[in-house]
């Protein structure tokens, strides 16, 4: 029987009851917890994929989102609260990989049960400078165009001023929370790491992605062919790694 969604804000499709692996999945800037849907249909045996839904979308589209990764990473540790037992690992894309590596760094710092692996996506190694020109204050037609580079803003939102001008808010929130953190050196993660990337991803070079393995143990970097948004065509193979590395 699964918790009912509105018992858990930040877990819309609740939590499983039995023994599967848990993998509360972050999604990337301007996301909900809907681009983790083909994952948790395809997520096979032993393996139970939560899609963490953020504040200021969805069905928490009233919320304000938050704009700054420490005061999301404090939320997200009181919203998941008792969620985060037992057997469980984080996966997060993109400004979803930052927030998952905090929430991992936060519950060792304090002495909590981590999860049993940190697999990262589509983001620069957090401890890296941080040398693009940042895009949250970007005027927003200048902004779109960006984004819809990227492969991350659908065509319709540029067609239609009116629910683009809706969208924008909630992405420059999400790009603050990327483009303002600040890295605080400290000792790796005791927690095996898997780093996922594009080999074309203009977010996340090679070398940015394989600086992350310095960050966990028994730390292991993929790539695919691909962009920023590579893994939309990725989910199977991606999904066989999570089992062969959680096997492990």
């Amino acid at each position: 029987m699964t918790a009912p969604a509105t018992a858990r804000p930040w877990l819309p499709g609740g939590v499983p009851d039995g023994t599967a692996t848990r993998l509360f999945c972050f999604p990337h800037a301007g996301a909900s917890a809907v681009v983790y849907r083909d994952w948790a249909a395809a997520a096979g045996a032993g393996l139970a994929v939560l899609p963490v839904q953020l504040p200021g979308r969805a069905e928490r589209g009233r919320e304000t989102p938050y704009d700054d990764v420490e005061t999301l990473v404090d939320a997200a540790l009181d919203g998941l609260g008792d969620a985060l037992t037992g057997d469980y690992a984080f996966f997060g894309h993109s400004v979803g990989a930052l927030t998952a590596y905090l929430l991992t760094r936060r519950l060792v710092e304090r002495g909590a049960t981590p999860p049993r692996h940190l697999f990262v996506s589509g983001r620069a190694a957090p401890q890296l400078p941080d040398t693009r020109p940042p895009l949250r204050a970007l005027p927003d037609q200048q902004l779109a165009a960006e984004l819809h580079a990227l492969g991350g803003l659908p065509d319709v939102l540029r067609r239609e001023p009116s629910i683009l001008a809706m969208f924008l808010p909630l992405m420059r929130a999400d790009l603050a929370v990327n483009e303002t953190y600040r890295h605080v050196p400290g000792e790796p993660l005791p927690v095996p790491l898997t780093v996922f990337g594009g080999d074309r991803d203009p977010r996340a070079d090679e070398d940015e992605l394989a600086a992350w393995l310095e960050l966990g143990t028994d730390a292991t970097l993929f790539t695919y062919p691909g962009g920023h948004f590579y893994l939309e065509q990725r989910v199977p193979e991606l999904l066989r790694v999570i089992h062969r590395r959680l096997a492990r």
